[in-house]
């Protein structure tokens, strides 16, 4: 039940994908649907050492093996609510689980997004809490990184505040150089409680830098939730969560495209090979409220 992350698919036409409750233990799913509408459950998590409640998708390796993040389980006590700091997972062709990394909260609290791969073998990620400073109890999120030979290491810890963002809900793009791309729901120099958020990069050598803060005078959106998506210019494309579609150059020029899609942006857009964009929202539209949601379409 409650799929909230994107579906990867295969060559074949079959999608893979998770739900963050539901299953054997009520704690969550992998799950394949192949082209002729059947489901079946790959994995089932249980609440402990494997990790709980996937609210992100999974990604494909060519081997057929999959990725993810679980939002909570792993290490229950590091946590103040006990319900675990989260954990990176590897599920192979089989069905059977690899736990690749086990948040203790320094190095992260509940990863939200997805994992991203440099296609070498190396994945990408972020937590939305966790890390260290920043003035919180549970910190303000990490980007982390784990190569190929499974060695994890935090990348960046947000600080939060006037100079960096806090609590990225979504992962990060790659550019082909190694440059990361992400967001921030908080922190940054705009006039939300706590900031509204923040679009960030960094580099190979670890160097981060906040391209844009977001702030609601003027209305260039605030708190942006979903993921970006980058051409081949290296623009920068994502949503905010008030109803904002921006476009952002690595030079920090932010334009808006649309500034009123509906409102409740949630996920990272969908670009073709003609420019245009497609995303959804959880609501507006047509029905009686609480409003229902929309697909909407950009054209360049």
């Amino acid at each position: 039940m409650h799929p909230m992350g994107t579906l990867t698919r295969d060559k074949g036409g079959n999608f893979y994908g998770t739900t963050s409750v539901g299953g054997l233990y009520n704690n969550g799913v992998v799950f394949e649907l192949d082209t002729t509408g059947k489901l079946t459950v790959l994995y089932s998590f249980q609440f402990g050492p494997g990790g709980s409640n996937p609210i992100a998708g999974v990604i494909r390796d060519s081997s057929g093996n999959l990725y993810g993040t679980a939002l909570n389980g792993g290490i229950t006590a590091c946590d103040i609510n006990l319900i675990g700091c989260g954990v990176v997972f590897k599920l192979d062709t089989a069905g059977h689980e690899t736990v690749l990394h086990t948040f203790a909260g320094t190095d992260g609290r509940h990863p939200w997004g997805p994992l991203a791969t440099d296609g070498g073998g190396n994945l990408y990620g972020t937590t939305f809490a966790g890390g260290s400073g920043c003035g919180h109890q549970q910190g303000c999120g990490t980007v982390f990184k784990i190569d190929k030979q499974g060695r994890f290491r935090v990348l960046h810890r947000f600080a939060g505040g006037n100079k960096d963002g806090a609590g990225p809900r979504d992962g990060v793009v790659l550019q082909a150089d190694g440059t990361l791309f992400g967001t921030t729901y908080s922190g940054g120099r705009g006039n939300c409680p706590g900031g509204c958020g923040t679009v960030f990069k960094l580099d190979a050598k670890g160097r981060e830098a906040v391209l844009h803060s977001f702030t609601t005078t003027p209305r260039y959106g605030r708190h942006p939730y979903g993921g970006l998506t980058l051409d081949t210019a290296g623009n920068l494309y994502g949503t905010a969560l008030r109803g904002e579609a921006f476009k952002l150059n690595q030079a920090g020029k932010t334009t808006i495209l649309v500034n009123n899609t509906g409102g409740g942006d949630f996920a990272a857009l969908l670009r073709d090979n003609a420019g245009t964009l497609y995303g959804t929202t959880s609501g507006g539209g047509n029905c009686s409220p609480p409003l229902c949601g929309t697909v909407f379409k950009i054209t360049p």
